[in-house]
């Protein structure tokens, strides 16, 4: 196997993911752009969720928020719910692992934040009862999927927004939600402060 080629070929479809993915997900990055902004002028917060790499992407967004993306400006308020390590085990341990950000949602979502859910298949459990306790709190989804966006696109309303990556590959998926995570970041912050 040649590594430099293989490096080339894993560049290239990394690539042509994003090109397919930009026309179907721009404007509905920018739909959630503005939700997110307007849910911090309303006084409310993003709550973050996902599995694995998503959870990591989950906070990666709180991060970025809290503290700056590129520009200099007010922290704004996003947590991530797959942080808190004796919470999450407590409620795996004394109730199910399926209600570990649900939990949390009922505790700490409010009318006017918004919840986004991060899940390349769609289909985990546990994402599935965060929208469901979201949706209780009447707030709105922001889903990042990917494939066929699995059981999590049945759940959403006509109020939540899916951005759903055209792709199979789980890197691949994970590889557009890091981009979508930056033009969510850079358009709130031009938004907010001006370009």
């Amino acid at each position: 196997m040649d590594l430099t080629q293989r490096v080339t070929d894993l560049f290239i479809e990394s690539i042509n993911t994003k090109k397919d993915a930009v026309g179907p997900l721009a404007p509905k990055i920018a739909v959630a752009s503005e939700l997110i902004l307007q849910c911090f002028v309303n006084g409310g917060k993003v709550l973050t969720c996902g599995n694995g790499g998503s959870a990591g992407d989950a906070q990666h967004f709180s991060s970025e928020m809290l503290n700056r993306f590129e520009m200099e400006r007010p922290s704004l308020p996003a947590i991530a719910l797959t942080t808190d390590t004796p919470t999450i085990t407590a409620i795996a341990n004394d109730y199910h692992y399926n209600e570990i950000f649900s939990k949390q949602i009922r505790a700490l979502g409010q009318t006017d934040d918004i919840l986004m859910a991060i899940s390349t298949s769609g289909n985990s459990a546990n994402l599935l009862t965060a929208i469901d306790a979201a949706h209780e709190r009447d707030m709105r989804v922001i889903a990042m999927t990917g494939r066929d966006g699995g059981s999590l696109s049945s759940l959403l309303t006509d109020n939540d927004i899916e951005i759903r990556v055209p792709a199979d590959s789980t890197a691949r998926i994970q590889e557009v939600h890091l981009l979508v995570i930056h033009c969510l970041c850079d358009l709130i912050d031009n938004q907010l402060m001006g370009g």
